[in-house]
């Protein structure tokens, strides 16, 4: 084989075992997946196996005012991960102080205290305690945190029936038991 042909045929093999490298983050993302806790009240869903850059996070609380509801979260890790937080919205409209209307969430490690040391388990671990203690200091829903502080028993009177998919003061929301989503006990 000709010197050149020779060099050509090595950068050639070289350059598609460099292609076929996944990159850092993606290295980073399938280590954090890896070592999840899976519990009973948490599921992770892929909806493109191929694709773990997008996911959905189901929970359901085991304890607090919103047992008995089913919660589903979006992810989104971007290729700066982990020096980016992931970027998480709730699918579904619920009433919570922490978690606006439009699903997106209230919780400091997807913002200030976000650090490349944390990892999809710490934002899951976030998002569980947002459900038993919610913190209706820093709110996204003003309206749900106001009733919190001022009128827990309304507020949990609200949950309830929001988790129902009844309205709260003019809002519709979705109804997110787990074990009813399709049936009598939905408005």
């Amino acid at each position: 084989m000709p010197a050149m042909l020779k060099i050509w045929a090595q950068k050639t093999a070289a350059e598609k075992k460099s292609k076929s490298r996944l990159s850092p983050f993606l290295i980073r993302l399938q280590k954090d997946l890896s070592e999840l806790a899976r519990d009973s009240n948490t599921d992770i869903e892929f909806a493109n196996p191929s694709d773990q850059t997008k996911f959905t996070v189901v929970y359901r609380p085991p304890i607090g005012i919103y047992v008995g509801g089913q919660f589903r979260f979006s992810f989104e890790i971007t290729d700066d991960y982990p020096h980016t937080a992931p970027k998480v919205l709730c699918v579904q409209k619920i009433y919570h102080p922490n978690i606006d209307t439009e699903g997106h969430v209230c919780l400091n490690v997807l913002r200030e205290d976000w650090n490349p040391v944390l990892n999809i388990q710490s934002v899951i671990f976030g998002l569980q305690m947002l459900f038993t203690a919610p913190n209706p200091e820093d709110p996204l829903n003003t309206d749900a945190a106001q009733n919190m502080i001022n009128d827990l028993s309304g507020f949990k009177q609200n949950v309830a029936a929001s988790m129902k998919g009844g309205n709260v003061k003019g809002v519709k929301y979705e109804c997110v038991l787990a074990s009813a989503a399709h049936s009598r006990d939905c408005c």
